[in-house]
């Protein structure tokens, strides 16, 4: 098969790859579409993803196919099936898995981070990492449903309530999509800062009251101890500096986006302190397939219209060493057939 094949730091090859084996509990399958996640960059430059990644590796871990052969214990699923894919696979005899906190298993292992994933014409996953998508969802909005499981997962720490005022820092891929979640709980005042002022018509579209540039004067100070909740979706130093300064007394915090493991932050504990601030991270997306895939058929989620670039898999080896010129909101690889 042909496959974007990971060599290591900022090098990917389009090459031939050996198709996978079946095994007894997996199933095979024919990938339609991959979502291009800003940890497929933070791996193409040298950093770990959600475990450590060994290459040579096929990348992608947001993924949707149609099943091509099954494994013979497979009696779930069949050839045919339409299938959107949760990446992470548990090895539940470690601590975190025994106390139900599986996405934090010592032993993570990763479709696209540890074992080959969605850059390639087929993939196979464990069975039970498979979930079937509605006959009317499509390829693009089936491989989304990784991301907004993230999302949901995330959204799910926070007590949200319709009297809050919130802050989404970041109005790429996934402040769109917490925003919509944050819009769908009722909630009275949203502001998005986001310095593209191209996507702030769109940020208003999809729920915002009202969508900022960080960078216009004064509005970084107009920010300051204003909101209930802020969610970071950035992962840069300022960014969650901000979202500290940001919480308004009795402040919710969610750290979502993913800094470098080198990135440092100057936070002053005094402010924690008097404002006793509830600080929270967010890391992938445990069991949250299902929710996910029902948010998007019942229409509270928007997908199709996130996507900004539409890329083929021979595409990415320029593709990603030139991501970051290329004003990606959302990038996806769709498998041509």
């Amino acid at each position: 098969m042909k496959a974007a094949v990971f060599q290591g730091t900022k090098h990917i090859e389009f090459k031939d790859w050996e198709a996978p084996s079946v095994g007894s509990k997996e199933v095979k399958l024919r990938v339609k579409c991959c979502g291009i996640c800003g940890t497929d960059q933070h791996i193409y430059h040298g950093y770990p993803g959600s475990a450590e990644v060994t290459a040579p590796i096929v990348l992608g871990h947001e993924l949707s196919g149609e099943i091509v052969a099954v494994g013979d214990e497979v009696t779930t699923l069949q050839v045919g099936d339409r299938i959107s894919v949760d990446p992470n696979i548990y090895c539940g005899n470690c601590y975190f898995c025994r106390n139900g906190k599986v996405h934090l298993c010592d032993n993570l292992q990763a479709v696209g981070v540890t074992r080959d994933g969605g850059m390639g014409e087929y993939c196979v996953v464990p069975v039970a990492n498979c979930y079937l998508l509605p006959d009317e969802m499509s390829w693009i909005e089936g491989a989304m449903i990784e991301p907004l499981g993230c999302v949901l997962h995330g959204y799910k720490k926070l007590d949200i309530r319709k009297a809050h005022q919130v802050l989404i820092i970041g109005g790429g891929f996934i402040g769109q999509l917490f925003l919509q979640l944050v819009k769908a709980a009722g909630v009275k005042g949203i502001i998005v800062s986001e310095p593209e002022v191209f996507k702030h018509d769109r940020l208003v579209e999809l729920g915002a009251d009202e969508a900022v540039s960080p960078a216009a004067e004064g509005v970084m100070e107009a920010l300051h101890h204003q909101f209930d909740i802020v969610i970071e979706c950035v992962g840069r130093a300022d960014s969650m500096e901000l979202a500290v300064k940001a919480s308004r007394k009795g402040g919710q915090v969610l750290m979502f986006g993913v800094a470098s493991p080198d990135t440092l932050i100057q936070v002053s504990p005094f402010e924690i302190f008097t404002k006793e601030l509830n600080i929270m991270g967010s890391f992938i997306n445990p069991y949250t397939h299902e929710e996910s895939i029902a948010l998007i058929e019942k229409g509270i989620v928007q997908i199709e219209s996130l996507i900004s670039h539409q890329f083929s898999l021979k595409d990415m080896p320029e593709v990603m060493e030139e991501y970051s010129k290329l004003s990606v909101s959302k990038g996806v690889i769709v498998h041509e057939r």
